[in-house]
């Protein structure tokens, strides 16, 4: 089935986090901690922490900085408690975001996120007032120019749920939360190597932005992005 492009938002959001990889590190130092705390400290039993493991080889994190991590995470050395916070939104045009956070200050936090909002012309929602409008999914997505066939046959044969292909090329793949290691491994084994290889919450629906709206709603996701605790951004705006 055709959807919307992501790619030009891809390439757009790598460019920027490319710029800033040092907030990137903290931000994966922070998912690995969380995992390790949750789910101990072996990657062949843990899946969240072999995903934040993932992570920090494709941002070129050092080994021994990892390890140093999910030690300090695992009890072997003394460390920050960071606790997981959910906050939801609007911005311009009625678009849905969720910011996934991760904080040792939940005062902090929602102050920030509640100023970034209402600075900005968002508005801050309560809990549950968007997350409903979005699944908890994996997701694969493909370069334009991967074989469309190819990607089809290994995914869905491992379980995966649906294959969409985008106006420009880009193959999407979704999977049941609980499905994304196997398929995962499945598309690994066959050579077939994503772009973004994720546990995500994907929008339901998009909604359409141009012109000012569109810039409007770019500055609202930028200065959320670039919230210290901020972890992930999430939103159904195509701009």
């Amino acid at each position: 089935m055709a959807g919307h492009s992501k790619w030009a938002n891809i390439q757009h959001r790598k460019g920027r986090q490319d710029e800033k990889r040092g907030k990137i590190w903290t931000r994966i130092v922070r998912e690995i901690t969380v995992a390790a705390r949750q789910g101990g400290g072996d990657p062949a039993m843990n899946p969240r922490l072999r995903l934040a493991i993932d992570k920090a080889k494709a941002a070129n994190m050092p080994a021994d900085r990892v390890k140093y991590n999910v030690d300090k995470a695992t009890g072997s050395l003394d460390g920050i408690s960071y606790e997981e916070i959910r906050y939801e939104g609007y911005g311009f045009g009625g678009a849905a975001i969720i910011i996934d956070t991760m904080t040792d200050n939940k005062v902090r936090t929602v102050a920030e996120v509640r100023h970034a909002f209402s600075k900005n012309g968002g508005n801050m929602g309560t809990e549950g007032s968007v997350a409903f409008q979005f699944k908890h999914c994996g997701q694969f997505i493909f370069a334009p120019g991967t074989s469309e066939d190819k990607v089809m046959e290994v995914a869905l044969e491992a379980g995966a749920e649906d294959v969409v292909t985008d106006d420009d090329g880009a193959i999407e793949v979704l999977t049941a939360y609980a499905d994304f290691e196997a398929v995962k491994a499945a598309l690994d084994a066959a050579g077939l190597i994503a772009e973004v290889a994720g546990v995500t919450m994907r929008a339901d629906n998009t909604i359409e932005l141009s012109g000012e709206d569109a810039e409007r709603m770019q500055k609202l996701l930028d200065v959320l992005e670039d919230l210290d605790d901020a972890q992930e951004i999430y939103h159904n705006a195509a701009l």
